[in-house]
């Protein structure tokens, strides 16, 4: 088989390659909250999902109700100080929690192994910084799941939905052009920092945030119910501009002859398909 005309693989993790359903922030913005007094609900930890930690904490905060909530107590805005203190404080939270839903999705050691055997190199971005990927990484390698670099929050001057984190990663790998890259990721923020990054993209939906489920709680829901969240998750995914949604990266395999066709013919990530 010649090897793929797709030079570079770019993926998330929660939600995408790990910890089904990205039940990890949630947990541990609903973690810090509470220390603070605030009760976090889930829609309003899931409205911001893959953005930098700080940026995520920032956003819930300028956005009512917890924006209201916080001017209450605390007579102000929440300033700089208070995000850097929160970042501070989340990360034993994130790191716990990170550790606890490290399982791979099932199919992506496959995927990846199949994607290294047609010549494309794996890359990786995340909104966890590097202190919060520290019990992942090991854990992510034992189950066969090792990228060629992982670029953390923080690691850029602007995070997503910028494209600088995607930019990196393709600098790094040495991979160009851009439009013969690939991003895969679960959150709207993800799939709009690939567009801006000129690679094409590919949203997961019943593995990722807009789902919400991990894989038992998943797996149960009747046939009625899983379609509804996952058509709702595809549907998010889809207006923010993703090439392909998908249910997991176990899928992707099966999409390669299509994309690869699409590159090789010279077209360009967010063309119409013909």
């Amino acid at each position: 088989m010649p090897p793929s005309p797709i030079k570079a693989f770019v993926f998330d993790w929660a939600g995408t390659m790990v910890d089904h359903g990205s039940l990890a922030p949630v947990r541990a913005l609903q973690a810090l909250f509470a220390r603070e007094g605030f009760t976090l609900g889930e829609a309003e930890a899931r409205a911001d999902m893959g953005m930098a930690k700080r940026a995520h904490i920032a956003a819930i905060l300028n956005r009512d109700p917890m924006r209201t909530i916080w001017r209450d107590t605390h007579g102000s805005d929440a300033g700089d100080a208070d995000l850097d203190r929160l970042l501070s404080d989340l990360a034993p939270d994130m790191i716990d929690a990170a550790a606890a839903t490290a399982d791979l999705i099932p199919g992506a050691a496959d995927l990846v192994a199949h994607l290294r055997d047609r010549g494309a190199r794996i890359g990786s971005g995340t909104g966890y910084s590097r202190e919060m990927m520290q019990a992942i990484l090991p854990r992510a390698a034992a189950q066969g799941y090792a990228p060629d670099l992982v670029v953390c929050a923080g690691e850029t001057p602007e995070g997503r939905p910028s494209p600088l984190m995607t930019w990196k990663a393709l600098v790094e790998l040495g991979a160009w052009p851009a439009r013969a890259c690939v991003k895969v990721d679960d959150a709207v923020v993800g799939i709009q920092e690939g567009r801006e990054a000129g690679v094409w993209t590919i949203g997961v939906a019943a593995s990722g945030n807009g789902t919400g489920l991990d894989l038992p709680s998943y797996t149960a829901l009747s046939p009625m119910l899983r379609n509804a969240r996952v058509s709702q998750a595809r549907d998010g995914l889809l207006a923010a501009g993703a090439d392909y949604v998908v249910d997991s990266v176990a899928d992707i395999a099966a999409l390669l002859p299509e994309l690869e066709a699409r590159i090789t013919a010279g077209q360009r990530p967010g063309a119409t398909r013909t």
